[in-house]
């Protein structure tokens, strides 16, 4: 309850920056069409704030009072959550004050801080990221280097000639002056203005393609490919590391608490000459833990299958591993059918060629929505004739239902529920089932120059449409069926599940860098005419800010920010801001969104992918592929990323677990 609390909170005062002035509640970003935003009156905002923060408070005075004050100043952590805490509320203060008037609010830089700290494996990676620092930081001014020396280069081969006809000036544009060539080849280190930056030099002389290409080759494919490669390293050493250090702690605190519970033993039953821990005493201690009940029921059924003998020290441990697992619960009993043909029936709907039936099927239901999408694309609304394709969608829906009732026959009702893909599959025949059945009540049954008119935006006849589009996620079921296939998809499904914290980092990351471009760049960016610099369409330079229409890329709101911050990380035409930013900012805003590149494109990408791999080559590993096939225990379980270092860690001797046991203050040994 209090973790869900506690959450709901940072959630809440992170979405306080789409309401706060300035408000994104707008219907567009784009300058020229965005009417005058609503803006909460003074105090709205900040009384909801002020509420977070408290429960903040009391969140850090709970953790003060369960550690010690000598615990609380060596923690880091701790620490700077209560100067958080502590500048925040001074902030809000002075924004009352001022009656919100102010020109900046410090707090909103700092409230990403309250997602890490709630977050042991964010803060593992931050922890990496600071490690992998020097190592990232020698590679980068390498980087630099090959920078510099290469503009040099490009100054003294492109500016030395005299302007001549149109292609001499075209050319001398990237090169004009230092910085201009220093953010040309910057750009073209991320290929974003490739070939724009070579095609002026190469019509002149083709020898200068061996400039750009060299250039290219050093800089994108060998230094930037290493830089990945060094973040991975790191990533992997440090946060092998710090799983390392975690499981020294699991593994102090099971030990701890098995010689807690074998003292109780040996009080009770002092005859018996064997040390270890009652089954029944752990089951009375489990029963009043807050756990998940498919993991508690897991764990009792392990300690049953010991019977009444004491569970020694490494049995005691291996109970905890099932903290680390996910069971997948067994699917409910199938119906029992006296009759032969039920029992046929039964067997046949149950297969598994009947799901890739369905799955045809819906093949040929996308077919036939896409050739009739293409045979009417030049066709006026008014003038289709959709009768065939309202009679092949009765056709198909009746099929889906017919399916759906056969599976509810041969797998029971309970059954059927409890596969996600046969939940998908029952609600999207339901739902085409009602469009379908309101078609044919508001519209007849298809006829030949059958037109279903248009009520709104979309008539009922494309509603369903669009529903039938959905059907392509059937095909998704015959994945687990194809080997080399499931090893990928079961990457992707494990890299959504634990890459929380890696979203949480990059969630902080844009979080932060949109605030400051808000206090940046706030304004800059003005629509043609009403005292604007910005040139009319017409008459902008072709590949310009405005010619390009970018102008919703833009940073007077939180989500205008985070947008412009998301196509300035895909540098897909990045140098359009750089040039746009620069022109109505100033020169200095080319650092902001430099630095923005190599916190999100490099190093933010390349942590993502440290991971990807990780993950990819740990399901790749030959001999996990054959365990699974040999029917290993684990495989009714998925693994948590924690799991997917488990193979290379070493478990922690038993004399240096007793050892820190022996000099903890709060546990007295017996033996």
């Amino acid at each position: 309850m209090r973790s869900r609390i506690l959450s709901f909170t940072i959630f809440l005062i992170l979405f306080l920056a789409f309401i706060e002035t300035p408000s994104s509640l707008t219907s567009t970003a784009d300058v020229r069409y965005r009417s005058a935003p609503w803006d909460p009156p003074c105090g709205l905002t900040e009384s909801v704030e002020v509420l977070c923060l408290l429960v903040f408070v009391a969140d850090v005075s709970v953790k003060s009072y369960l550690v010690g004050w000598a615990q609380f100043r060596m923690n880091l952590w701790l620490l700077a959550y209560l100067a958080v805490l502590v500048v925040s509320l001074m902030d809000w203060i002075v924004s009352l004050s001022l009656v919100c008037q102010e020109p900046l609010r410090l707090r909103r830089l700092l409230r990403p801080f309250f997602l890490m700290q709630n977050s042991s494996m964010m803060k593992k990676t931050l922890k990496c990221i600071r490690s992998s620092l020097p190592e990232m930081a020698s590679v980068l001014l390498l980087l630099g280097v090959h920078l510099c020396v290469f503009t040099m280069f490009g100054m003294l081969l492109f500016t030395g000639e005299e302007q001549g006809d149109g292609q001499d000036r075209e050319r001398l544009m990237y090169f004009r002056n230092l910085p201009e060539a220093l953010t040309s080849l910057l750009v073209l280190l991320t290929t974003a203005n490739n070939p724009d930056v070579m095609t002026p030099a190469y019509s002149k002389n083709r020898a200068y393609a061996i400039f750009f290409i060299v250039f290219t080759l050093i800089g994108s494919l060998f230094l930037m490919n290493l830089l990945t490669a060094i973040i991975y390293n790191q990533f992997r050493g440090y946060l092998m590391k710090s799983f390392q250090t975690s499981l020294f702690r699991r593994r102090l605190g099971a030990r701890a608490a098995y010689e807690v519970l074998s003292s109780m033993t040996a009080e009770g039953e002092a005859h018996r000459q064997e040390v270890g821990v009652r089954p029944q005493d752990f089951l009375q201690v489990l029963q009043k833990v807050q756990l998940d009940s498919s993991h508690k029921q897991a764990i009792v059924e392990k300690v049953h299958s010991y019977g009444g003998d004491l569970l020694p020290a490494d049995e005691f441990q291996k109970l905890f591993n099932e903290f680390d697992k996910r069971v997948i619960k067994e699917p409910p009993p199938r119906p029992e059918y006296l009759s032969p043909f039920l029992k046929s029936a039964q067997f046949l709907f149950s297969h598994r060629y009947f799901d890739y039936l369905g799955s045809l099927i819906a093949l040929g239901n996308l077919l036939s929505i896409s050739v009739f999408l293409v045979v009417d694309a030049d066709v006026l609304p008014e003038d289709r004739d959709d009768f065939v394709l309202g009679i092949l969608n009765c056709v198909f829906i009746l099929y889906y239902l017919l399916e759906l009732l056969l599976k509810v026959f041969a797998l029971g009702l309970p059954g059927y529920l409890a596969y996600s893909s046969n939940v998908f599959d029952g609600l999207l025949t339901a739902v085409l089932l009602v469009l379908e059945i309101s078609t044919l009540a508001v519209y007849r049954f298809p006829h030949p120059g059958w037109k279903p008119e248009m009520l709104g935006l979309l008539s009922l006849w494309d509603m369903a449409r669009l529903v039938n589009m959905l059907i392509v996620f059937r095909f998704l079921r015959i994945i687990p069926s194809m080997k080399l296939m499931a090893v990928v998809a079961s990457t992707v499904l494990d890299l959504i599940r634990n890459m929380r914290a890696f979203g949480g980092i990059l969630v902080v990351v844009y979080y932060v860098f949109a605030i400051m471009g808000i206090n940046l760049f706030r304004g800059a960016i003005m629509a043609p005419g009403n005292g604007s610099l910005a040139p009319d369409n017409s008459s902008a330079p072709c590949g310009s800010f405005e010619q390009l229409e970018y102008w919703a890329n833009n940073f007077d709101d939180f989500a205008a920010a985070l947008i412009t911050l998301w196509n300035v990380m895909v540098v897909n035409n990045w140098q359009v801001f750089l040039d746009a930013y620069r022109r109505y900012s100033g020169p200095w805003s080319k650092i902001y969104f430099v630095l923005w590149w190599l916190v999100s494109s490099v190093i933010s990408v390349s942590l993502f992918l440290a991971l990807i791999l990780e993950n990819f080559l740990h399901k790749w590993d030959r001999r996990s592929h054959l365990q699974s096939l040999a029917g290993d225990p684990d495989t009714t379980c998925q693994r948590s990323v924690e799991l997917l270092f488990r193979d290379v860690l070493e478990e922690p001797a038993e004399e240096e677990l007793m050892e820190k046991l022996s000099h903890h203050p709060h546990l007295q040994l017996c033996r």
